[in-house]
């Protein structure tokens, strides 16, 4: 047994009917070198095989009467992978769009609590005679980092030829009696109270600090909550979501950082800037105040025994979507970045985790129900624009039971209030953008994944301007 951490707890306490908070990925392997093609047996077969090495795999939430703790992860004494591993047809013609539309009707429902938080989906019918395997998991349970870490174990750098590995028995846990809940949950809530004084204080000093900051013009600093201007996908969301894709080369992106002096994040937020600037301005809705992105940061140091649950801080940055040229709106990025990473560094990057100890189960899965039915999103000005989150991969190929994995796109949660999730995970030689977004909020996403790969061809072009001036220079 283990106590979810406040973390972890907190995305089970704020899933309502529209805010699902799991995240998944959706890769796409080429099995014509399999002898019979891949299958959802072998899928299940492979999965049964390693399921030792996948603890949110076998376990899932119990939660103590009362709520008077977090819930505690147990092995599921009745695991049946059956009930995780699904086989499904793309719709014809199989191509990217039709894979997303079917993506994205699969994220729109909450995954069961009442086993194992994750599903698994083989989708056939692909183009080329390609398979997808679309993966989701809830958040509670894995962030980007670990989530990537996970598929390691499925995964494989040269083709499997050999017949499957053997199961390995885990030994199945009893469920805990009410009384055994709340027994140990009332002993680790003895310590709180100090602890929560504690933390007030290392917030306020931390907060005083960012303050003191912030009043030197000379200091570059990170966006500021609650001030990211209203569009279209910033107010009260609905359960139906759309998928999108894009993908551009690694190499022109490494290129770009060299060029210009940046980080390949820097690289990624200006691209992301540049093409939610395009889509917003087709449609007569570019805002004059730029956009904020927030921005999760993996704090993993790898003392954790399995790559699992969540270590995960933000940062809130500007994209700088007011500002026309390029690299000036990649300049803008970094100094706020810049600015951003400082802060974030004087506040702790463990402050998010131990706050989230303290919070309350019911008093937090009460306030998120009614914000959602409220639809208070609508309300007030956003906290936020959307997430965008860069997970590095893999610069190898890799491989899934004998099918080399072709492409993979990740697609984050999405918020009351902040409807667009932009999920980027580098492998091989591309960068490829997941887009997730409630329905409601951007119906036509394919138009905004366009603009993507238009922003990142502006910002190639925009470079090359910059580097022949500085040449000549």
């Amino acid at each position: 047994m283990e106590r979810l951490s406040g973390l972890d707890a907190s995305f089970l306490y704020f899933e309502t009917s529209q805010m699902h908070m799991h995240v998944s990925v959706v890769a796409i392997v080429d099995p014509s070198a399999m002898p019979g093609g891949l299958t959802c047996e072998a899928v299940q077969d492979l999965i049964a095989s390693r399921l030792h090495l996948l603890p949110p795999f076998r376990r899932r939430p119990v939660s103590v009467p009362f709520d008077l703790h977090h819930p505690i992860w147990v092995e599921d004494p009745d695991f049946d992978i059956l009930h995780h591993v699904r086989a499904v047809r793309c719709p014809s013609p199989g191509g990217r769009k039709e894979l997303a539309a079917l993506c994205g009707r699969i994220n729109s429902t909450p995954l069961a609590r009442s086993r194992p938080l994750w599903e698994v989906w083989v989708i056939e019918g692909l183009k080329h005679g390609r398979v997808a395997i679309l993966t989701k998991v809830h958040h509670c349970a894995v962030d980007g980092a670990s989530g990537a870490e996970l598929m390691v174990h499925l995964f494989r750098v040269e083709p499997e030829l050999g017949p499957p590995e053997a199961p390995v028995n885990v030994p199945r846990e009893e469920i805990p009696t009410d009384g055994e809940l709340v027994r140990q949950a009332l002993i680790e809530r003895v310590s709180m109270p100090l602890q929560l004084m504690k933390l007030v204080r290392r917030t306020a000093t931390a907060v005083t600090e960012v303050v003191r900051r912030r009043q030197v013009p000379e200091n570059p600093i990170g966006a500021t909550p609650l001030t990211a201007p209203r569009t279209r996908f910033n107010g009260a969301i609905t359960a139906p979501r759309n998928a999108a894709f894009a993908r551009v080369p690694l190499a022109d992106a490494k290129a770009l950082r060299k060029t210009l002096g940046a980080t390949v994040n820097d690289v990624v937020l200006a691209i992301c800037g540049g093409a939610l600037r395009r889509y917003l301005a087709e449609k007569n809705e570019l805002p004059h105040d730029p956009l904020v992105a927030v921005c999760p940061i993996s704090v993993r140091d790898g003392s954790s025994p399995v790559p699992s649950n969540n270590k995960v801080s933000a940062m809130f940055t500007s994209l700088a979507t007011d500002v026309g040229d390029p690299v000036d709106r990649l300049r803008v990025i970094q100094r706020v970045t810049r600015g951003a990473k400082v802060e974030h560094h004087a506040i702790g990057a463990d402050m998010l985790q131990n706050w989230a100890q303290f919070a309350a189960p019911t008093t937090l899965a009460l306030a998120a129900r009614f914000y959602t039915s409220m639809k208070l999103a609508d309300r007030h000005r956003p906290i936020h624009n959307l997430v965008i989150s860069n997970v590095p991969g893999p610069p190898f190929p890799l491989y899934l039971a004998g099918a080399e994995l072709v492409a993979a796109y990740p697609m984050g949660p999405v918020f009351e209030g902040a409807g667009l999730n932009i999920t980027v995970l580098s492998y091989l030689g591309s960068l490829d953008f997941g887009l997730n977004a409630a329905a409601n909020a951007v119906p036509d996403l394919w138009r905004l994944a366009e603009c993507v790969t238009e922003a990142f061809d502006e910002l190639k072009s925009a470079a090359a301007a910059f580097e022949g001036a500085d040449a000549a220079s």
